[in-house]
């Protein structure tokens, strides 16, 4: 039920940067009429500036993301707070450590595994305690794959083993901020393997039950036809976590995860840019000066948006039955990531859900209820064979 004593249901942290003022006018034209929007940052004059765009009144609230005092002020108010200031493993502990104490609910477009795995380290065991959910991973990465993997798991019989192959295929650009947390991973890969072999540790496996990621392999498909390479991405992470933490997904569950195209040479180009990046990406002054192309805050104007796209066709068999589904929407990285972000603050905000305290997933804290804000805000979930 909602806690009375926070006067603010939603808080954007973050609003004056490109993706954070997309949530910011999603929510003031999507949320209920008499809901009570924040935007949070620490430039009064520029959030005066997203203030002033069309929309229902939010309140401004100025505050550093790296003050711990100023943080725990804000989410002392709070029911719900967004923030997209990252990359989350260099700005993302503050914000999580405050919402954690104070019981309230967070939401991230994080895509970085490492800061994941860090915050259920350091910060789960208190959230369970104050009520606080915890949900990463609310846009693109990883709400197509962790809502479209819990439907197609849907579509199959209960109680037997379980496997999905989830397949990406999209047409978008990317902001600064996203190049910048990719850099920041693929940078930091050694100390994230580190760390998710602590948070193994720490969580352990479920009772009586086994979930894996599959190591797939790059070539054509035989079921889609595609030219497919596996990729590195959270959202294999996530989805084996909703995994972990549904029974519905079977006694033994394995996910696989891929990016697919018609061409052998778009997939092969794919792999030889992604090892060239990561190798860049070693090298601190090369991250910088790769970072400088695009800095963080900018990113793709209208009419990009507006041709860009997605589809993840999934694959799922067990107990003699397969099933095949996708999930579909327009531009992947903005449009429809602050649609899903805040489709997800909403709905812990506002619906009825669920218990579920310390870090959760999309599919486990909410599920079916954000399948159908979803579908209701024009992103398609659909059975195609």
């Amino acid at each position: 039920m909602p806690d009375r004593s926070k006067d603010i249901d939603i808080a954007v942290l973050g609003a004056t940067g490109f993706t954070g003022g997309l949530i910011a006018d999603y929510l003031r034209s999507a949320a209920p009429s008499d809901a009570h929007i924040a935007v949070v940052g620490r430039n009064t004059a520029r959030l005066e500036q997203v203030a002033a765009r069309p929309g229902v009144e939010v309140e401004i609230v100025t505050v550093d993301a790296t003050d711990p005092v100023g943080l725990r002020s804000v989410t002392e108010r709070c029911r719900t707070l967004i923030t997209t200031v990252g990359p989350y493993i260099v700005h993302g502990d503050p914000v999580v450590a405050a919402c954690a104490d104070t019981g309230t609910d967070y939401l991230d477009l994080t895509g970085e595994p490492e800061f994941v795995d860090r915050t259920y380290l350091l910060h789960h065991v208190r959230a369970v305690q104050t009520g606080a959910r915890l949900v990463h991973a609310c846009g693109f990465d990883s709400i197509p794959h962790d809502l479209g993997a819990q439907f197609t798991v849907e579509q199959l019989p209960e109680n037997t083993p379980l496997s999905v192959r989830g397949f990406m295929r999209m047409q978008g650009t990317f902001s600064g901020g996203t190049a910048a947390s990719a850099l920041e991973i693929m940078g930091r890969m050694r100390s994230g393997r580190v760390t998710n072999e602590l948070r193994r540790a720490a969580e352990g496996e479920p009772e009586g039950r086994t979930v894996r990621i599959a190591q797939g392999r790059p070539g054509r498909d035989a079921d889609t036809g595609w030219w497919v390479v596996p990729l590195p991405t959270i959202d294999p992470q996530i989805v084996t976590e909703s995994a972990r933490l549904l029974p519905r997904y079977g006694p033994e569950f394995t996910y696989a995860h891929f990016w697919a195209g018609t061409s052998p040479l778009a997939s092969a180009g794919l792999m030889a840019g992604t090892g060239l990046l990561a190798g860049i990406a070693q090298v601190p002054a090369a991250r910088r000066a790769i970072s400088r192309m695009r800095p963080p805050g900018t990113g793709p104007d209208e009419a990009q948006r507006q041709r860009s796209w997605f589809k993840v066709r999934f694959v799922g068999e067990g107990g003699g039955r397969r099933v095949v589904t996708e999930v579909a929407g327009g531009d992947p990285g903005y449009t429809e990531t602050a649609k899903m972000i805040s489709e997800a603050a909403m709905c812990l905000a506002f619906d009825e859900l669920p218990p579920t305290a310390g870090q959760v997933t999309t599919a486990a804290a909410m599920g079916p209820v954000l399948r159908q804000r979803l579908e209701a805000a024009g992103i398609t979930f659909e059975i195609k064979e």
